[in-house]
């Protein structure tokens, strides 16, 4: 079984002032590629300090985390960022589009980010992927030209024009209804299955958790269960 990432041992604690703060305790997780997983928990359970542990946002505390078989601990803040950049996209509750690019724009951009140079060549990579995810007519438009789930539909093209190891989604469904929530969740699973990508999620939305093939719940920073489901909206 290949492995989009591997946590042994992993913990973070923050410290505020004298006060330490454990966040994440002792977690260990195989996370195999092609993966439709779900970090599900309460707020303060340590399911988005996990995500962004494994977004290299964020270095353990103790124990070791590898994504794409790279190890990120003990990077330099140069070296997480060239990694990020290489090996993973993300997408935000907030979309975090910007907002003088058009959509075409944005999905370019982490290409060149990469420092790809080659200006026909993203054209094409974002034009192709802006396709794939159903706005490919919008392609010249700004963020502020666009619906909420167009939004979140050029932010998941930009998560996965570079072919990352990971996409990391925080909440993707917090600012959306719950139709337009339930058309983002099954445009993910299909690039997911079209693109063989791995999709980690942390949410407390039910509709998240049903699309998931994998539910890890998360409490007081430790892995309280682990289910492998069917996913998909129909799934209990």
């Amino acid at each position: 079984m290949k492995l989009a990432a591997r946590l042994v041992d992993v913990e973070k604690t923050y410290h505020v002032g004298d006060l330490e703060v454990p966040a994440v305790r002792g977690v260990s997780l195989d996370i195999e590629s092609g993966a439709f997983l779900s970090l599900a928990g309460p707020s303060g359970s340590g399911k988005t300090t996990l995500l962004n542990l494994l977004g290299a946002l964020d270095t353990p505390t103790a124990g070791t985390l590898s994504v794409g078989g790279q190890a990120t601990g003990g990077l330099s803040a140069t070296a997480l960022a060239d990694f990020r950049n290489t090996h993973l996209g993300f997408i935000f509750q907030t979309f975090n589009l910007i907002p003088v690019l058009t959509a075409r724009e944005n999905v370019e951009l982490p290409l060149q980010l990469q420092g790809q140079t080659d200006r026909d060549g993203r054209r094409a990579s974002a034009e192709a992927i802006l396709q794939d995810v159903g706005i490919g007519e919008l392609a010249d438009r700004r963020p502020s030209e666009l619906s909420g789930g167009q939004q979140q539909r050029v932010a998941i093209a930009r998560a996965l024009v570079k072919n990352p190891t990971l996409v990391l989604a925080d909440e993707p469904t917090a600012n959306l209804d719950s139709e337009t929530s339930e058309e983002v969740m099954a445009l993910m699973k299909a690039m997911n299955e079209k693109f063989g990508t791995t999709f980690v999620f942390s949410t407390h939305d039910p509709l998240v958790m049903r699309y998931a093939t994998r539910l890890i719940r998360i409490r007081d920073g430790r892995v309280e269960s682990d289910e492998r489901t069917e996913g998909g909206s129909h799934a209990a």
